[in-house]
């Protein structure tokens, strides 16, 4: 049996609560909050302060951290990894090298491992991007998110001095990639293909001015698109913005001998964002052991690992029933 720890237990984190009970050879140590724990519900995990967790490195082979990208992972998943093996969902992409190398040092400094920006994009999407790349060199690649609820984003928001709450749809232009897949070939900019749409709750005598100001020119969210910002009250976003649906396209469109059009599409559309995205990090949280076990310490990402490390089943059984 594999032995996790869940740090941080926020939406992502009980959707790491659910998927574990999927699967039958990985078995959940408890739950590690900067909160006090008996005030934290968990669907039957014990809960633990934070503080705990380095007393308990002989009970578990790694440690699922559902912290935010913002300002959590950052800081927490080299930490965490000078004592555990370690799986993030780190998704800030611009800031993604510098994040693996400060990892990889931890995790080779102290004989780990860490598998960071783990879950749908980054994550299966990158990894779509680079077959697709590699299988049709003469092309474009083209990465569409929504309709759906960016949990990174929303969080970024929440940051912001102020907000009480928000929720953040990112819109895909539906005409753009009707347009790509109809084989136009289209120089597109980052406001071209998305929309970014913000309900946000503040706190009484907030300067909203200021924290629309704030939000759309924050870099590496908002900077980048047109972004609308709706304010309402907290009742409403309860009541019409707290589901977490998502998904996405990665679109490569290529060709082959004399310009044969080829085109390769990789689609989700997911009920729960944090949900998938838990289910993604936990499959990878397997092989995030299994390289422990082979000794090969430091951080990886998704396009380093070999796909029959996140499957339980025996290599001679996959190669039977998938290929």
């Amino acid at each position: 049996m594999i032995k996790v720890a869940i740090v941080g237990y926020g939406n992502l984190g009980r959707g790491v609560e659910r998927s574990l009970k999927q699967n039958q050879d990985m078995e959940l140590v408890g739950v590690f909050t900067r909160r006090a724990p008996e005030n934290v519900a968990t669907e039957g995990a014990k809960a633990y302060h934070m503080d705990e967790l380095k007393n308990k490195t002989k009970e578990i082979d790694v440690c699922i951290l559902c912290g935010g990208s913002a300002t959590d992972l950052p800081v927490q998943t080299p930490e965490v990894t000078q004592h555990f093996n370690t799986v993030d969902s780190f998704d800030t992409h611009a800031k993604i090298p510098e994040h693996f190398s400060k990892v990889d040092q931890a995790a080779k400094e102290n004989q780990t491992v860490s598998v960071i920006s783990t879950g749908w994009d980054p994550g299966l999407f990158s990894l779509n991007r680079l077959y697709a790349q590699s299988i049709l060199p003469q092309g474009e690649t083209y990465t569409f998110w929504g309709k759906g609820v960016s949990q990174g984003h929303s969080d970024a928001i929440r940051r912001i001095a102020g907000v009480v709450d928000a929720t953040q749809y990112t819109i895909p232009n539906s005409e753009i990639i009707e347009r790509l897949k109809a084989g136009e070939k289209l120089e597109l900019t980052t406001r071209d293909k998305h929309f970014r749409e913000c309900f946000v709750v503040v706190e009484d005598g907030a300067d909203k001015e200021a924290i629309r100001t704030e939000i759309i020119s924050m870099p590496n969210y908002f900077a980048d698109y047109d972004t609308e910002v709706h304010f309402i009250s907290l009742e409403e976003l309860i009541r019409d913005h707290k589901a977490m649906p998502h998904g996405g396209t990665v679109l490569h469109t290529g060709t082959t001998h004399e310009q044969t059009k080829q085109v390769i599409e990789y689609t989700l559309q997911l009920d729960s964002n944090p949900e998938f995205t838990a289910s993604v990090l936990v499959a990878y949280a397997r092989a995030c052991v299994r390289l422990a076990q082979e000794k090969q310490f430091g951080a990886y990402t998704v396009l380093d690992i070999a796909p029959k490390y996140l499957s339980p089943v025996a290599d001679e059984t996959l190669r039977k029933e998938l290929l």
